[in-house]
């Protein structure tokens, strides 16, 4: 459908929290592209400014207030009216309450109705009215949109949406509805034509991609899904977020055996407490993770493990948190997310009790993260002195002539550019490093051979 009104609007979205998040954001800007919508570079410049909200933690609400505040004291933009939406978990999950706080923002939607943007917006420049849409719609939605990717050398593609797991902390499930999985014939042909079109690298995206298939087929497909997808052409595959109860022998078998797919894995544990990981409705046990980390380094010896965990949980003893110390030492995690407990109103945990003074969290964060820091310097360790084929995502922000990508192992790397040799013409190549320094969080080196 046309909507004259958008036609040569700018716009600008900015996006908080996770993948999903920035995957939908693609939808939402090639929607308003198709729209004859033009996208500019920050706020001031544009007729539509668009905030994509997550609501894991606390802070993104405050993020989201102060931005939405901010936007008053712009500049007129270009057409002398600008429109304010809100899209995202936040939206999903306030709805029309978000007006009462929010009183220079016209659209919020929801979800699961990001392919009404257009037609929310329309309505909002033509009317001036507030216009809210946060129903679950049955119809096909964000995977059916128009798409403007990032970049030209990889892409988000989404197998699922929502959540059936109910993590007692996490907002996700009632925000994000219950799992769907998309087609399988559906998800492969559009991974075929990325590979077409010169995508390099896709990530599969789903809450927990370990269960893909399960409401559609009766049982989980999603190893079956690595295999078809190592057979489109494209170059490497990452996924994420996988939960350890769902992870089957024959997904671990898939990342050992699909020279596509990148030996990184994201596991979130959340705690190294049995008893912790039980009040969080986590479904598994400290013994069960650590054995589900031996088998799959048992055939994947060099795999990154990387995780999420979250310190501070309601009742959370310092017994508990030395179980998630030594869990995190054992483990040997190449990186791990770490967040201090932030309660979300709606979720179970944030009826329990919860006295443990906040100088005690902080101190035992900073205790993890101290191990954290040791154990991904020690697995970067690994590949001093290796050569390591790089996918070059840009130029270092220090240095406009080093170039920064990523190894199939999720680290960053960091190499100059060879003399006679453009850097921007190196972004969504492959350059091989000889790595001769490897810190905490990067490696770098040098380029050797030809860019392909």
């Amino acid at each position: 459908m046309s909507y004259p009104v958008l036609r040569n609007k700018t716009y600008f979205i900015r996006t908080f929290g996770c993948q999903m998040n920035l995957h939908d954001a693609e939808r939402v800007s090639g929607l308003l592209d198709s729209c004859g919508c033009l996208e500019v570079a920050s706020p001031e410049e544009a007729d539509i400014v668009v905030f994509m909200t997550c609501c894991v933690r606390e802070a993104a609400d405050q993020r989201l207030y102060g931005q939405c505040s901010s936007c008053k004291s712009l500049p007129a933009p270009p057409s002398g009216k600008r429109v304010i939406a809100v899209g995202g978990c936040i939206a999903q999950r306030d709805g029309e309450g978000l007006l009462t706080n929010l009183d220079n923002v016209r659209v919020i939607f929801g979800t699961s109705s990001i392919a009404h943007v257009a037609e929310l917006l329309a309505q909002a420049f033509e009317d001036d009215e507030r216009h809210v849409l946060t129903a679950e719609i049955d119809e096909p939605g964000a995977t059916s949109m128009p798409w403007h990717r990032a970049t030209s050398y990889h892409a988000w593609v989404p197998i699922m949406t929502g959540c059936n797991n109910f993590c007692s902390y996490c907002i996700v499930p009632y925000v994000r509805g219950r799992e769907k999985s998309r087609p399988f014939e559906e998800i492969v042909d559009e991974v075929c034509g990325l590979a077409r079109a010169g995508v390099r690298e896709v990530t599969l995206l789903g809450q927990n991609v370990n269960s893909y298939g399960r409401d559609s087929y009766g049982s989980p497909r999603f190893a079956e899904l690595l295999r078809a997808v190592g057979e489109t052409g494209i170059e490497r595959i990452r996924f994420t977020s996988s939960h350890p109860k769902d992870l089957l022998p024959e997904t671990i078998d898939a990342l050992a055996e699909v020279p596509q797919v990148m030996p990184h894995l994201h596991l979130a544990v959340q705690s190294g407490s049995s008893r912790i990981l039980k009040l969080m409705n986590r479904r598994y046990s400290r013994e069960d993770y650590l054995d589900l980390v031996r088998r799959v380094r048992e055939r994947i010896p060099d795999i990154a493990l990387t995780t999420d965990i979250i310190v501070g949980f309601p009742g959370e003893t310092e017994e508990d948190f030395e179980q998630t110390l030594s869990l995190a030492e054992e483990a040997r995690f190449a990186q791990a997310f770490t967040f201090i407990y932030s309660k979300r109103a709606g979720t179970p945990a944030a009826e329990m009790p919860d006295d443990t003074p906040h100088e005690v969290i902080q101190e035992r964060f900073d205790r993890l993260v101290h191990v954290i820091e040791q154990t991904a310097y020690d697995f970067n360790q690994h590949d001093l002195g290796a050569r390591v084929p790089v996918l070059v995502e840009g130029v270092s922000k220090k240095d406009a002539r080093r170039i920064q990508g990523k190894s199939p192992k999720n680290q960053t790397v960091h190499a100059p550019v060879p003399e006679g040799i453009d850097p921007a013409d190196l972004v969504g190549r492959i350059v091989d490093v000889d790595v001769d320094t490897a810190r905490t969080w990067y490696l770098a080196g040098s380029i050797v051979g030809e860019a392909r």
